[in-house]
């Protein structure tokens, strides 16, 4: 169909725009849906009837009348249909059910080895998948899959590349063998992005540029800029672990060179250190428990790693300029410690402009986190315009 003035066809820009507007503002009548895209009424008719039919809109009350028929208004409805988020760590595996709303209709976890391999793991995905697609959605609810897992992911592929603590997944077709069982587009990142975009989406939606700092096995760190994760040309950005810290030592790394940030102040690394001074602990959880129950050793050690973190967050702030940066994982969690020891430097020796606003501060996510930015970001491919485009084609053809 084609608006008299030969503007837009029923699939344009603005058209698509119409949807956009009707997701993220208050409720509007088709008569104001044409005033705002300058689209003809029964261009905007025709979209709305679409998007109606599709379950993406439902008719909310009517506008207060001027003098003749009230007006209906329409709003966004995300609950006709929904995304899969799967949380896939070192030892477990995590899956939950959400509608393109955000809501968490349910989910279930696992204790399940990384190490398992990727049929065992996905195989299990794949089947809890199913359970909750069978009960809670009817039709073709599904319409996306997403998926964080711990290790490096080359994000144009969604395959995990070279990954240290899971073995049997390099190159692995994630995409692949999960789109064979679920027939959507399935969205890869790694564990760090994906909790970056939980935090940010449950507990900062106010928040443009925002760091999260997870510190466990590993450290890593999600980039959001804009509003949105910035993964880089290859989708390593925030691989801040192996950023080198000088006069620091030049302990050997796993990824092979010396120095890096993570062979001094992951969990492994800070377990090594204590277990020299006669503590009995092997990894980041330890290290925690150890802190928490007041070792003197181990709170001077997570306030060093601390300090080693704000050496290299001085450089992430003055180049990214964040407002807001979140330490997450299993150190952060033990007590103030590791947040007043990067806060000590990075007040210190950033420059007043860059931290006058910065706030650094615990994660306030839940152990439901990470499916949820894994559900957040499949929900964002979901309602993207070529997204809401194909099922909208789909719909005119069945």
């Amino acid at each position: 169909m084609i608006d008299p003035r030969g503007q837009e066809t029923l699939t344009g820009s603005a058209q698509a725009e119409i949807f956009q507007i009707l997701r993220t503002e208050p409720p509007r009548t088709r008569s104001e849906l044409a005033t705002l895209t300058g689209l003809a009424r029964s261009t905007v008719a025709a979209r709305v009837d679409a998007l109606l039919r599709a379950q993406l809109l439902r008719p909310v009350a009517d506008a207060a009348s001027t003098g003749g028929r009230p007006s209906r208004l329409f709003t966004f409805d995300g609950t006709n249909r929904g995304v899969l988020g799967v949380d896939i760590g070192a030892t477990h595996a995590h899956i939950g059910i959400s509608d393109l709303e955000g809501t968490l209709l349910e989910d279930t976890e696992v204790s399940l080895a990384v190490s398992e391999g990727p049929e065992v793991v996905l195989g299990w995905a794949i089947d809890e998948g199913k359970r909750l697609l069978k009960k809670h959605s009817v039709g073709a609810y599904l319409q996306a899959v997403g998926v964080g897992l711990p290790g490096p992911v080359e994000h144009a592929t969604g395959r995990p590349v070279n990954p240290p603590i899971m073995p049997g997944w390099d190159r692995f077709d994630v995409p692949g063998f999960l789109g064979d069982a679920f027939g959507v587009p399935i969205l890869v990142d790694n564990d760090v992005n994906v909790l970056a975009l939980g935090e940010r989406n449950d507990h900062w939606p106010g928040v443009d540029d925002m760091l999260f700092i997870k510190v466990a096995t590993g450290i890593g760190a999600g980039v959001i800029a804009g509003g949105r994760i910035h993964r880089g040309a290859q989708g390593v950005a925030g691989d801040i672990g192996h950023v080198y810290v000088p006069n620091a030592g030049d302990p050997q790394c796993r990824c092979g060179s010396t120095g890096c940030l993570e062979a001094l102040a992951a969990g492994p690394a800070l377990a090594a250190a204590l277990r020299a001074k006669g503590h009995e602990l092997e990894g980041a959880h330890d290290v925690a428990a150890a802190v928490n129950r007041g070792d003197l050793d181990a709170v001077q050690a997570v306030r060093e790693a601390g300090r080693m973190i704000g050496q290299v967050l001085i450089s992430c702030i003055s180049l990214i300029n964040p407002a807001v940066v979140v330490l997450g994982g299993p150190l952060a969690r033990a007590g103030d410690h590791l947040l007043a020891g990067a806060r000590e430097v990075v007040y210190t020796r950033s420059t007043p402009l860059a931290t006058a606003g910065l706030q650094i501060v615990h994660s306030r996510g839940n152990d439901s986190a990470a499916v949820s930015g894994a559900s957040s970001m499949a929900i964002q491919h979901a309602l993207s315009i070529d997204s809401i485009e194909d099922l909208l084609a789909r719909e005119r053809a069945s």
